[in-house]
């Protein structure tokens, strides 16, 4: 497979390019996101990133400064993110299921200005307040009280254009923390141009996603996985990302999917069991004359993406059995980004993560980093453009990680 050619300006905003340019491309009416029963379309998403960017602006926001996101699937996350980035701040989604203590520290770690979180997940975090010393705002969806912002409020009366803030491709332009399993989280830092090149090489080449599809993803949004699952891997060919801000539970995943048609759908190896679970119960309870309704509901979905652990063989066979559909396992990370390694369509090797990715390097090699031969057991080594530039304020883990 040829490797895409991605040519970015050296003056490059990349919200501009996942949000207006799909607007000044003509789909400016066309249906981004699908979120509880509402279309909103990429006109609407531009306005409420541009709204949103300037609400920061008026609360003092600079370029370079953090704001963190603590908030559910849904199209106020899309504008936080997106309108941060367009004038340059920095947001940092959280992983919405952690501890307060992990808050804490994340908020202290990045030294975020703003914190916009939804009213759901606020609750938690009121008693550690007054611990928060960085943070000046503290932004609510869906509801304020006490001294708090409500983001309905503060949006409202705010401009629907903006304008972009002058950054490079090489400016920082979001971070992910990573899921801390050896320590505490890591902050890692992405530029403006690496979702781009995640896009390029990765979702377009090996899903063919084109604007027809429809996405929806059991990954939620604070991951990278799900981050581009759900927002620029769609965005990025004017396509529509279904948000769901429940927990992914294996009904639930069949009953959105049923209102919902979409036909890319990303989940995890558990996730697929317990949704086999599910479809065989259902057809066991069938009279057998026809398909279950979940066999009938996956019929909109022309392929499946599995990441996160090793994709089980035994779990490939018995979705391509029930659904008629082929799942694509790979190996991806919060520091490169989405993933980099992959099953192809139609070719597919059941227990394998598959091939690298075309325009990304890969190695197995000792500690020493000299390559092993074939056979061997070692550390799989990975270069991409999708890369990381750093772990925030961890200068020898980064030279230990990031060669």
């Amino acid at each position: 497979m040829k490797v895409p050619r991605v040519d970015l300006p050296n003056q490059f905003n990349v919200a501009t390019h996942f949000v207006d340019r799909n607007v000044k491309e003509g789909r400016g009416g066309k249906t981004a996101l699908l979120h509880e029963g509402k279309t909103y379309s990429y006109q609407d998403v531009l306005q409420a990133v541009n709204r949103f960017g300037n609400a920061l602006r008026s609360l003092n926001v600079e370029m370079e400064d953090r704001v963190a996101l603590l908030c559910l699937d849904s199209p106020e996350f899309v504008a936080a993110f997106f309108g941060a980035i367009k004038i340059g701040a920095v947001p940092i989604p959280m992983n919405t299921t952690l501890r307060p203590a992990d808050y804490e520290y994340m908020l202290q770690d990045s030294r975020a200005k703003v914190l916009v979180v939804h009213a759901a997940l606020w609750e938690p975090l009121r008693s550690i307040r007054d611990l928060f010393r960085h943070v000046r705002h503290i932004v609510v969806v869906g509801g304020a009280g006490e001294d708090l912002i409500s983001y309905e409020e503060l949006i409202r009366d705010q401009s629907p254009t903006c304008l972009a803030a002058d950054t490079s491709k090489d400016d920082v332009a979001f971070w992910l923390y990573s899921s801390g399993s050896t320590g505490f989280p890591k902050g890692a830092v992405h530029l403006h141009h690496d979702m781009v090149y995640s896009a390029e090489l990765y979702s377009r080449p090996i899903l063919q996603i084109q604007e027809k599809d429809v996405t929806f993803s059991a990954a939620k949004l604070f991951f990278a996985y799900g981050l581009g699952n759900n927002l620029y891997f769609p965005f990025n060919v004017g396509a529509t990302a279904v948000l769901y801000p429940g927990r992914p539970l294996p009904d639930k995943m069949f009953e959105v999917i049923a209102a919902s048609r979409p036909t890319i759908f990303y989940g995890v190896p558990t996730l697929y069991a317990a949704m086999l679970q599910v479809a065989d119960a259902e057809e066991r309870a069938a009279d057998g004359k026809r398909p279950a309704p979940n066999e009938q509901a996956m019929q909109s979905v022309r392929v499946c993406v599995s990441a996160g652990e090793s994709l089980p063989a035994p779990i490939f066979h018995r979705w391509k059995e029930k659904f008629a559909l082929e799942i694509l396992d790979g190996i991806g990370s919060t520091e490169l980004l989405h993933i980099f390694i992959s099953n192809r369509i139609g070719d597919v090797r059941p227990g394998s993560s598959g091939k690298i990715v075309p325009g990304y390097e890969a190695r197995i090699a000792d500690e020493e980093g000299r390559v092993l031969p074939q056979g061997q057991v070692g550390n799989l080594l990975i270069k991409g453009d999708s890369a990381a530039a750093c772990y925030w304020n961890k200068h020898q883990k980064t030279k230990e990680t990031m060669l």
